[in-house]
């Protein structure tokens, strides 16, 4: 039987969906991301060194096939320099990968338009990656943006660069007073590039059906976190796409009746980057512990990332508007040292978070493979979180090696 399983971030992102699909892609014979654009990293871990991913999906090391949905805004420059970086360590990446048609360019206007508008909006920031991927999606839903599918006919495609460029290059001079983009340079490089890159160009939804119907699992990859979501996230603190579990069928185009379950990735504790509420973070030397321990920096942009405690009232949010049925708690090894830990139960009328406490614990869950072997203070932490959010915790990672993985129950047959 077919399982098709959607991963998504159940937090603000970053919270190690990349190592959770290379895992479960072992079992699985292809693996979809199916929103966002190249601002979210995920970063992999091979021999103690680090793949990072922008666009390409997290099964891409393994000899399974690996699909770009629709649902993606794709920058065919900086796709073209990932799938070079990871032919340079051996990845037969081109053999394993396909990109759909329908898929949104994101192209140079986009990204200029990005950093002016940051720029312009100074302390009012909304606190993007500055790459491109708001105007992308911007142009999408306006009905004037450019699909791969343009490259079909190399003069149409000219024309309707030409056309929306226009009216940016209007947008950047007039209102933003920067400089214009070359949209004679863009049109060569771009159509450069799609000719490289044609052979990977596919109906992706044709292919997912294909698999469905040979009976093959099928893991869909999400990009951020639930709470950057469009629509229900911390809005307008949040990312320009749907990054729920719902979006996995319409960034990859096939029905909802051929997903099987949905899982949640959550950190042991908490971080966002950029601007936005976020009630349990921590401005003290324990917040600065959770930063240095775990290594909190964008993979992508190397932003700095705001710790805080866990919070239960976010994770119940995110349950609902996914669906979740199970988690993945990662970097639990994080919290190893500490003599306390707290988790956001409710809020106070006037946005304060309330607490609950547990015991820390003093021994490390650093590469701990097994439920038993975890200090009994660890499993408690655990065990209360499961209780909290009402859905259980079936994987646990506890570092960033690939097999630093505690399985409770296989996702997977």
């Amino acid at each position: 039987m077919s399982e098709c399983i959607v991963v998504v971030g159940a937090q603000w992102g970053d919270e190690g969906k990349g190592k959770i699909v290379d895992s479960l892609t072992e079992k699985a014979s292809a693996v979809v991301r199916f929103q966002g654009g190249h601002n979210a990293g995920h970063t992999l871990y091979r021999k103690g060194k680090p793949i990072i991913l922008r666009l390409v999906p997290s099964g891409i090391l393994h000899p399974v096939n690996c699909y770009i949905g629709n649902g993606v805004v794709v920058s065919l420059t900086e796709l073209a320099q990932e799938l070079e970086e990871l032919r340079t360590l051996g990845i037969p990446v081109t053999d394993r990968l396909k990109i759909s048609q329908l898929c949104h360019l994101l192209l140079p206007y986009h990204v200029q338009l990005d950093k002016v508008r940051e720029k312009k909006l100074a302390a009012k920031a909304i606190g993007t990656t500055k790459r491109g991927i708001g105007p992308a999606y911007e142009d999408k839903v306006a009905r004037r943006g450019i699909r791969i599918s343009d490259f079909s006919d190399t003069k149409q495609f000219a024309e309707k660069v030409k056309i929306v460029a226009d009216y940016h290059n209007f947008m950047l001079t007039h209102y933003y007073k920067s400089n214009p983009v070359d949209v004679h340079e863009i049109i060569e490089t771009q159509l450069q590039i799609a000719e490289q890159l044609q052979p990977l160009f596919a109906d992706v939804s044709s292919c997912l059906i294909q698999h469905i119907g040979d009976q093959e699992s099928i893991i869909f990859e999400g990009a951020q976190g639930s709470m950057l979501d469009i629509d229900h996230g911390t809005y307008p603190f949040v990312t320009s796409s749907n990054t729920v579990a719902g979006t996995a069928a319409v960034g990859s185009g096939i029905g909802l009746r051929y997903f099987t379950k949905v899982l949640g990735v959550a950190k042991a504790y908490l971080t966002r980057v950029g601007e936005g509420p976020f009630p349990s973070e921590l401005q003290d030397d324990t917040g600065q512990y959770l930063a240095k321990q775990g290594r909190e920096f964008g993979s992508v942009t190397g932003r700095a990332r705001r710790c805080g405690w866990f919070d239960i009232v976010a994770l119940r949010r995110s349950i609902t508007v996914n669906g979740l049925q199970s988690l993945c708690l990662t970097k639990l090894d994080v919290l190893d040292g500490l003599p306390e830990l707290k988790i956001a139960i409710d809020y106070t009328a006037d946005g304060e978070p309330v607490y609950v406490s547990q015991r820390g614990w003093q021994a490390t869950t650093k590469g701990v493979h097994t439920w038993d072997a975890l200090p009994p203070e660890a499993r408690a932490y655990v065990e209360c979180l499961e209780r909290l959010a009402g859905i259980p915790i079936d994987l646990i990672s506890t570092g960033s090696k690939y097999a630093d993985i505690i399985t409770r129950m296989p996702l997977l047959k």
